[in-house]
């Protein structure tokens, strides 16, 4: 099971989400958001039972542009890109068998 989410920044989102071949699932998140801590072992325990799908974390502090392009104010939002494009946003902490059903409707 995967432990630790991978790390994207305003330098790769582009080459590391938008240009990835498998689905994305980009956690905008922020480390001084306590909803954002909760949520973390939750998505690395969807990161094991999802392996076609790719699980990452931006920090909105640190990577503005891309927060801004994406039009992100609340923290945690999830956002699944498929093809470059995002197909699902989500915002704010939810319990796992809700996140997981989320998913499911667009993967």
């Amino acid at each position: 099971m995967t432990t630790a989410t991978a790390q994207v920044t305003d330098a790769n989102f582009q080459a590391e989400v938008l240009e990835s071949d498998a689905p994305v699932l980009v956690d905008f998140t922020a480390a001084w958001c306590p909803p954002c801590r909760v949520m973390k072992p939750v998505l690395a325990e969807l990161a094991g039972e999802l392996p076609d799908v790719r699980f990452v974390e931006l920090d909105v502090d640190e990577n503005l542009e891309t927060a801004g392009r994406y039009g992100v104010l609340s923290m945690p939002t999830f956002m699944l890109f498929r093809a470059g494009e995002p197909v699902l946003r989500l915002i704010g902490a939810r319990p796992k068998r809700r996140l997981s059903a989320e998913l499911a409707e667009v993967l």
